[in-house]
């Protein structure tokens, strides 16, 4: 299949169009007729992407033909040509949805550039579909599933937090959903049809991302060959998302405290800042009071930050609400519309686990589980349940396991299968690897296995 774009000349002139055809026929599948009959059946087998149409044709206008052509192809560009150009001609080719008017005789050359202007904005067109496509999905994916009273609650602060544009501080364990409810702050409130631009500090060196962060000019440093906004400036009129924002270094917590006071970003090297309207929301799983205390997290930004917080319980806290999380999961799966509902037994011995990595851990274990034909329960950390689960009565309860051992656990669980790889175990755990390499430090595990 030829994958070039299709280019349709219709027009009576048999030079004409062999002159065009000659002219595009490296760059486009190029199609010719000579009437609007012949325009019309080709138009009804074949996908035009640009079309160049005579005024006047022997069976009919170009104008009739145009319009019948952006309704088979609404997305395809048209330019009207004529031997008798007039005002009128060209208001009237543009109102029915001509891209460019051109009037006979021109250069071969003048064409060419139209054309190429045209080609130029379908591909401005085509990132601007994709943009809107990818934020109604995203949108769409930022729905908390569950009913319980602790889900109903949190859906309820959303709202309210998305009435305002106050700054948002959500805090809970790793996967609980921080990244999904601030999305669902940002789409429900009045910059929903803005970016959300998402920074994970902990995820970037410390040089980095200040430079993320604020942008920088041509020359600011060492291989900076042109300028570059930074975050605070691509979410202008949006929503930036601040994960992990418990790892951001002093120094630059120091520069987003006179951020968010002053509303002003000055770029790396840059002597001019610049008035900004950005909504802020951050997201730690990190115990904040205590980072105060011991004087890595300043208060003042601590503050100016937690105007509203959202506090995210762990599942083990709602496991009311795993059979529609199950469901919806394993949905997202299959991507074959609703899954079949996982029989009862399956469910009590999932409702007994732990769940040390919280939702995500769910997900991770139900893909797994989908992938290997196998029952979720088979693929829980080490088969062991929390003291939440069924015991015969005559067996004495063995001591409650403390968070760190079963994180410990977990992480040296998942290094063991896979072989070690601290990256493909940082990625199947959905955290950045050094994220990784700090609990595995923090731990006392050891090292690449």
């Amino acid at each position: 299949m030829d994958p070039r774009k299709q280019l349709l000349i219709v027009d009576d002139n048999s030079l004409f169009r062999k002159c065009i055809a000659d002219f595009f026929g490296d760059r486009f599948r190029v199609l010719e007729a000579g009437t609007c009959a012949q325009g019309r059946e080709l138009l009804s087998r074949e996908s035009v992407d640009l079309a160049i149409l005579d005024e006047r044709l022997p069976d009919g206008s170009g104008l009739e033909l145009c319009r019948d052509l952006l309704q088979a192809h609404p997305f395809a560009k048209v330019i009207y040509v004529t031997a008798f150009p007039s005002f009128d001609h060209a208001v009237n080719a543009l109102k029915v949805g001509a891209h460019d008017y051109l009037s006979k005789p021109f250069e071969v050359a003048a064409l060419g550039h139209a054309v190429d202007r045209l080609i130029s904005f379908s591909a401005l067109e085509r990132v601007g579909r994709l943009q809107a496509w990818r934020a109604k999905a995203e949108s769409h994916s930022a729905i908390l599933v569950g009913s319980s009273p602790s889900m109903s609650e949190l859906r309820r602060i959303i709202r309210l937090a998305a009435g305002s544009d106050a700054s948002v501080l959500i805090t809970g364990e790793t996967g609980t959903g921080k990244n999904l409810v601030a999305k669902a702050i940002h789409h429900a409130s009045a910059r929903g049809a803005a970016p959300f631009v998402t920074l994970n500090c902990s995820a970037l060196p410390e040089n980095l991302i200040e430079a993320e962060l604020f942008g920088w000019t041509k020359g600011a440093f060492t291989g900076a060959v042109a300028s570059r906004e930074g975050v605070l400036e691509m979410a202008e009129g949006g929503t930036l998302f601040l994960d992990e924002i418990g790892e951001m270094p002093m120094h630059l917590q120091v520069k987003l405290l006179s951020v968010l006071e002053d509303r002003t970003v000055t770029p790396l090297g840059g002597r001019v800042g610049k008035r900004i309207d950005v909504r802020i929301v951050a997201a730690t799983n990190a115990l904040i009071e205590k980072a105060i205390e011991s004087r890595r997290f300043r208060a003042d930004l601590y503050f100016r930050l937690n105007v509203l917080r959202i506090e995210l319980p762990p599942l083990r806290e709602h496991l009311e609400d795993l059979p529609e999380l199950c469901a919806c999961l394993q949905s997202q799966q299959t991507r074959q519309g609703p899954a079949q509902p996982m029989p009862a037994g399956e469910l009590s011995r999932l409702a007994a686990y732990a769940w040390p990595g919280n939702v995500r851990e769910l997900k991770n274990v139900l893909e797994r589980a989908h992938l290997l034909e196998a029952p979720p329960s088979a693929f829980l950390v080490g088969g062991k349940y929390s003291a939440a689960a069924p015991r015969p009565a005559n067996q004495d309860a063995s001591p409650l396991r403390t968070l760190e051992e079963v994180e410990q656990e977990h992480l040296l669980r998942t290094l063991q299968m896979h072989q070690g790889n601290f990256t493909r175990a940082a990625e199947a755990l959905h955290i950045s690897l050094s994220t990784l390499k700090r609990r595995v430090k923090k731990l006392s595990l050891p090292g690449p296995l």
